[in-house]
């Protein structure tokens, strides 16, 4: 039996606004992995969309990203990720993390909401290990579009958090769909996603962390997401890119750039070094286009 393709046909539009006017942002091998092969990020020159192209098939997702590690957590900056939930409400009853990997954001979240109820969904076997680790209360293996899936999260929770999740999936609006779904009316989204304008992205090019090809499919701007999070009856109650800045560029783009030729383990000096002027130029990158990524919260509106 021939061998099935890992990507898809290369297509001529945008898949966020259909428009024809596409150009080639970046070509670049699996810079993380090492794994053979080269991608192709096309971006949108009517809505600035940016995304993989041509697509990798599901089992191209399977084979790119079954080994992907997660990278370590901190504690520290997830924690005040849940703290943006306690403005909108005090202490939510039930909360799924969509992504949650290992369930290392539903243990941060829960020194904050320490009587919510975390539950967890991963494609992957991970969330079943964050389950017997106590992290999540439940673990769901799968994908929130999955109609299975989703049947038996209908309606059951006050928040849904999918951070730096939608780049992965195969169809962003599908899933914010979803993810309407497992609310309760007046429940709460909390996103976070790379963000594609960030001038990081021009200056480190294929080097910059967050274009991760093959396993990032979408980078989608801040101003297409509001507005079709609009389109679905969701009511945007706030917008942080400042937040979001998390100050790893030049130091994943530092260590991307030294495996890539040949150090298995790259120099620590120069690591330590590009980690300083991270941290360093941090507080103006958050308030700059240097900012790497963004935060939304959202509301599902009671009458829609």
């Amino acid at each position: 039996m021939p061998a099935r393709p890992i990507h898809e046909p290369r297509r001529d539009d945008c898949p966020w606004c259909g428009s024809k006017r596409l150009r080639t942002r970046l070509r670049t091998p699996d810079l993380r992995l090492g794994r053979p092969g080269t991608f192709t990020v096309d971006a949108c020159e009517d809505c600035a969309h940016t995304f993989q192209n041509p697509r990798l098939t599901p089992e191209g997702l399977a084979l790119y990203g079954s080994t992907a590690a997660e990278e370590p957590a901190d504690t520290r900056r997830l924690r005040a990720v849940a703290r943006t939930v306690l403005r909108h409400v005090a202490e939510p009853e039930s909360w799924l993390d969509v992504g949650t990997g290992e369930g290392r954001f539903p243990e941060a979240a829960r020194e904050v909401f320490p009587y919510t109820s975390f539950d967890g969904l991963d494609p992957t076997a991970r969330v079943v290990r964050a389950r017997d680790a106590e992290r999540v209360e439940e673990a769901h293996v799968g994908s929130l579009t999955d109609p299975r899936v989703l049947a038996g999260l209908r309606g059951r929770y006050d928040v849904v958090s999918m951070l730096h999740h939608l780049e992965h999936t195969r169809d962003p609006r599908h899933e914010l769909w979803a993810a309407r779904s497992a609310l309760r009316p007046g429940g709460l989204l909390l996103l976070e996603l790379p963000d594609p304008a960030s001038a990081s992205a021009d200056l480190l090019g294929k080097w910059w962390p967050s274009y991760d090809q093959p396993r990032h499919l979408h980078l989608i701007p801040l101003p297409n997401l509001r507005a079709e999070l609009a389109a679905q009856g969701w009511h945007v109650l706030g917008t942080d890119r400042r937040a979001a800045h998390v100050p790893r560029d030049l130091t994943a783009a530092t260590a991307l750039y030294l495996t890539r030729k040949g150090f298995l383990a790259p120099p620590a000096p120069l690591l330590t070094l590009a980690r300083a002027a991270d941290h360093t130029l941090s507080p103006a990158a958050r308030r700059t286009r240097f900012a790497n990524a963004y935060r939304v919260i959202a509301r599902k509106e009671s009458g829609r």
